[in-house]
């Protein structure tokens, strides 16, 4: 159930001192071979962080040996400095490990704009206490060493019948909008596959889990979703296979991810379906999610499904506006653009909410991953910087 459940990975997860708390914040996970096939994912937000920018380099030519993760500082616009002190993380991770520092993938989560030199003399010395602390067993302390807002870390594992394994982790618990939210996720395996392979089965995976939570609205500057494979099974995977197991895994974390959002009460599924194409359908689902007014009804456990139509109607999908259908949690409320059951007959007290809107017009289909809007919410914001 970790990011070393696949054979030929080993991690580490220590505390570098960049927490105030003196918790873990470093993680480093090391691909022991035969293979060194990666590939990865980046936020689609054009303001980027030093990490991003050094990782997206780092990952073109598909082979990775190691990659080195942090919490407690963002290095997001800090400038030559900042881009400096990834670089002297990479070499040191590569200097360590006896592998080249372009071969070292680098993440950072916190908070942007921190980054000087007592930062980079940290997480320097980090590298040196986490190399060596390398083992088998450490994928538990590397996902406990990601987290930031994070109340517990999340882990997930699928084993094949062919005998190959998927394990990852991954954090986020705010900022979860489309282009990878603000999440930090490894994903392992020890099938034998290409890093076109890994490119072509994480795009896939991604694209219909974690593009489609969709938590608050906003996006991060240091998203990154890594898969890496050491072929260490030896086992040549079907490629339907592999790829419908990441899709599981992703699809595992991404609902950790949601069930841990900052300050939810509620975990919001919104499924659109009848659309008259899957972009439509997700445009619709998104629409919903991120309506302020909506989330603040189900956190009021309030089923104002008003508040479904009307933010259906901002989008450009294809549909009569006065021929949907809207279910809340078993219960059609909303019946052609009319009233249907009694909204009171809803409850929505359980924290699992499903709503299901009908478009009628087509036959593709799309769900968004939501959380409702609170008080806790609002408070953990106002003061995460202070």
């Amino acid at each position: 159930m970790s990011v070393t459940a696949a054979q030929g990975f080993v991690a580490a997860g220590i505390a570098a001192g960049l927490k105030e708390s003196g918790a873990l914040d470093m993680a480093l996970v090391q691909n022991l071979g035969p293979l060194r096939s990666a590939a990865a994912v980046f936020t689609s937000n054009r303001c980027t962080a030093n990490p991003i920018i050094w990782s997206r380099q780092a990952i073109v030519d598909g082979s990775i040996e190691a990659i080195v993760l942090n919490s407690g500082g963002a290095n997001c616009y800090t400038g030559a400095f900042g881009f400096q002190t990834t670089h002297q993380t990479a070499e040191q991770v590569g200097a360590r490990l006896g592998v080249s520092s372009g071969d070292v993938l680098v993440c950072s989560t916190g908070l942007i704009g921190t980054g000087d030199q007592s930062f980079r003399d940290r997480l320097l010395a980090g590298v040196d206490i986490a190399a060596p602390a390398l083992t088998a067993d450490g994928g538990p302390n590397a996902a406990r060493a990601i987290m930031t807002t994070d109340s517990h870390p999340k882990q997930a594992a699928v084993t094949s019948p062919s005998g190959w394994v998927i394990g990852g982790m991954a954090k986020g618990a705010g900022m979860l909008a489309p282009g990878l939210a603000t999440m930090l996720v490894v994903i392992t395996t020890d099938a034998d596959v290409s890093s076109a392979q890994l490119d072509t089965a994480l795009r896939s995976a991604t694209r219909v889990t974690f593009d489609r939570l969709d938590s608050d609205g906003c996006m991060s500057t240091n998203d990154q979703v890594t898969i890496m494979a050491s072929g260490a099974s030896g086992v040549v995977p079907d490629s339907a296979e592999f790829e419908a197991a990441v899709t599981s895994i992703c699809a595992d974390l991404a609902q950790q991810l949601q069930g841990d959002a900052e300050g939810a009460s509620h975990d919001i599924t919104i499924e659109t379906i009848r659309a008259a194409t899957e972009d439509e359908a997700v445009d619709v689902g998104r629409a919903v999610s991120r309506s302020n007014l909506f989330k603040a009804a189900v956190f009021g456990n309030d089923p104002n499904w008003g508040r479904v139509l009307a933010a259906v109607g901002t989008t450009e999908a294809q549909f009569d506006p006065f021929d949907i259908d809207v279910t809340i949690n078993g219960v059609r409320v909303c019946s052609s653009g009319q009233p249907d059951q009694p909204s009171e007959s809803i409850d929505l007290t359980p924290r699992a909410v499903h709503v299901l809107i009908d478009l009628k017009v087509g036959a593709s289909t799309a769900t968004i991953l939501t959380n409702d809007l609170t008080h806790d919410y609002v408070h953990e914001n106002s003061a995460y910087a202070t």
